[in-house]
């Protein structure tokens, strides 16, 4: 199994920034790709970046250019960098890991992440 635990949210006028940190651990030699999904109230969740164990990128049309997703394996750690955030960021961020091998796919508890105009 692999747990996974996100930090770096809060509170943050339109236009600032925030970065996001998710630490795995656990079976993480089994994870593959990992990313940010996002839940909005009222809305479904949605995958805004993820990246592979290569470093290979993806990012949802909406925040490319503002936001940067990196990993550093050695740490089993990946980030969320985002940049000129607007209000309508605002979401519960959940970090996702990819671990076909162990147990499929593992979430962690959230993290709020509030813009204000």
């Amino acid at each position: 199994q692999v747990q996974l635990v996100e930090s770096g949210g809060g509170l943050v006028q339109a236009g600032g920034s925030l970065r996001l940190s998710c630490a795995a651990s656990g079976d993480t030699i089994c994870i593959s790709a990992m990313g940010w999904y996002r839940q909005a109230p009222g809305k479904e969740r949605e995958l805004v970046a993820a990246i592979t164990s290569g470093g290979s990128t993806y990012y949802a049309d909406s925040v490319k250019g503002r936001f940067t997703i990196s990993r550093d394996n050695a740490k089993n750690t990946v980030y969320l960098q985002m940049n000129s955030l607007k209000p309508e960021d605002t979401a519960v961020y959940y970090c996702n890991a990819e671990a076909p091998l162990c147990g499929g796919v593992h979430w962690g508890q959230g993290t709020q992440v509030t813009v204000s105009s």
